[in-house]
């Protein structure tokens, strides 16, 4: 326990929630709860050179940011980490050289297959006068490469502090025995562990690298970190305050942990049921942690997704060309906001008047209400849209006779189709109008609308959020469809809400229709 080093990695793992975008204040309040508290090390962020797409301070961590580290909590060391394949021993003194005064340490995340280079790079940045850490990824992997295991030897005299990093999760506490013994075995330099919680074994699993000889565990408050998170900084310190005695300031523990708690009731982070099956089966959590925060996928559906990728399958099912030989002037796109259910008489009569026109429904969640017009109508399958499909007609398909239309195969998505409408049932050729999103009901609606030549796209259903608190999803949504609706306005000649949006819509009143 006295060589033992609890390094707190919050802000650094936890910005892969929201862009490394901490709030000022919440940053001087972590610095003066982390002085107070047993913990060795923090690590502040990123250090990177400048990226193409928008990324907060704590992904660049500029000189400001890490004064104010040593300011406010003068008596930690100070980490920052530096992704391996991004960065070349040749530009280091550019990326670190003028900022020597308030970093101790610079952790690398290398992945097994890079050493040589890591080892390089680790060369020139002690050469600037910083310790140097490794966290050696997928160390699940490690034991199955001996050529790996031969590999570490050149870290001895090279590296200061060496980590094994549970990348997906799923790691036990007899794999943590027997990894860590083969590394002591290899190393002389301090080694670490960093869990990561898919299957809430971070905790046991820290406790068993500790007892194992690991001398170096990272955590975060509220175990706030990518993917299905971290070991918890705070139940970390309980544990350990019961058992060793360790003197933890429980009123600067709380005051923190409060403050990380209504930041997770906006962005989810935690296990869920995917990231255990991810986690159990080795699956890298990437793609998982998009699909859970960023997209409106059901459970259903990742795991259907993760199901395929274990067993090598493109997708679970491949389909007709979707080739309308009919044509439309004209198309209703309809949405899963509530004003296609509360306007839907004068939607019908809308309709009504229309000579040449169809229905696109990105969403199934409004179908009921449309369900007896006499026009042809097109049901966007995304994931588990099927299944509200059948909800939506209380189950009854018998005479469904519209068509649905899937994204291009293959499908990084399963997509359940009801059996009763499968010979029904298409996929599109391509998605020409933009490169994002291709998977999301509104981009399949755009180019199921395209695909039918429309040149008038009359949409309801995408109310937006008027004068609420949203959450961080809902806010990624708003952006995916924002930019949807921009890169189809180079395909269709006119698009217009009927109804009120809070969209970047032209809009125009139903009822001047009528």
């Amino acid at each position: 326990m006295n060589k033992l080093k609890i390094l707190d990695c919050t802000l650094r793992d936890g910005g892969y929630y929201n862009n490394w975008d901490f709030e000022d204040t919440l940053y001087e309040q972590y610095l003066r709860c982390m002085e107070k508290l047993p913990i060795d090390i923090i690590e502040i962020g990123y250090r990177s050179f400048p990226q193409k797409e928008y990324l907060g301070k704590f992904f660049y961590c500029p000189e400001f940011l890490l004064k104010k580290a040593q300011e406010l909590a003068p008596s930690k060391k100070v980490s920052i980490m530096l992704n391996e394949r991004d960065n070349y021993p040749e530009r280091i003194i550019d990326l670190l050289g003028g900022v020597r005064d308030y970093i101790d340490i610079v952790r690398l995340a290398v992945d097994p297959k890079r050493l040589p280079s890591a080892i390089a790079l680790s060369q020139s940045i002690k050469a600037l006068g910083y310790e140097v850490g490794f966290n050696l990824m997928y160390m699940s992997d490690i034991v199955k490469d001996v050529k790996v295991l031969n590999d570490l030897k050149a870290l001895n005299g090279v590296v200061d502090y060496f980590s094994l990093v549970d990348s997906f999760g799923g790691v036990y506490p007899v794999d943590i025995t027997n990894i860590v013994g083969q590394v002591k075995n290899i190393l002389t330099m301090p080694i670490g562990f960093h869990g990561h919680n898919n299957i809430e074994m971070s905790l046991a699993n820290s406790i068993e690298a500790i007892e194992s000889g690991c001398t170096i565990i990272d955590s975060t408050i509220t175990g706030m970190g990518r993917g299905a998170g971290n070991l918890k900084t705070e139940l970390l310190l309980a544990v350990l305050s019961a058992k060793e005695k360790l003197n933890v300031d429980y009123n600067a523990l709380s005051e923190i942990v409060s403050t990380f708690s209504q930041l997770q009731k906006e962005y989810g982070w935690g296990t869920n049921l995917p990231y255990m099956v991810s986690g159990s089966n080795s699956l890298p959590q990437k793609n998982v942690m998009d699909w859970v925060t960023k997209r409106f996928y059901s459970f259903n559906s990742i795991i259907r997704t993760l199901n395929n990728q274990k067993e090598g399958k493109a997708d679970n099912i491949k389909l007709s060309k979707f080739n309308s030989d009919k044509k439309f002037k004209s198309a209703l796109l309809i949405g899963g906001g509530a004003t296609p259910k509360i306007h839907s008489e004068g939607v019908i009569k809308f309709l009504e008047k229309q000579p040449d026109i169809c229905i696109i429904h990105a969403s199934a969640k409004n179908a009921k209400y449309y369900k007896n017009v006499k026009l042809d109508q097109f049901f966007c399958l995304v994931g588990n849209e099927g299944y509200r499909l059948e909800n939506v007609f209380n189950g009854d398909l018998s005479d469904f006779s519209g068509r649905c239309i899937l994204p291009p195969y293959p499908r990084k998505m399963g997509t359940y189709i009801p059996s009763i409408v499968a010979k029904n049932s298409y996929e599109l050729n391509e998605i020409n109008f933009t490169d994002k999103y291709t998977d999301s009901h509104t981009v399949l609606a755009i180019q199921t609308a395209i695909e039918l030549g429309v040149d008038n796209l009359f949409i309801i259903g995408y109310d937006g959020y008027d004068n609420m608190i949203i959450t961080s999803k809902e806010r990624d949504l708003i952006i995916e469809n924002e930019y949807s609706f921009a890169k189809a306005t180079t395909k269709i000649k006119s698009i217009q809400s009927l109804l009120p949006s809070q969209y970047s819509l032209t809009v125009s009143s139903l009822y001047s229709y009528l």
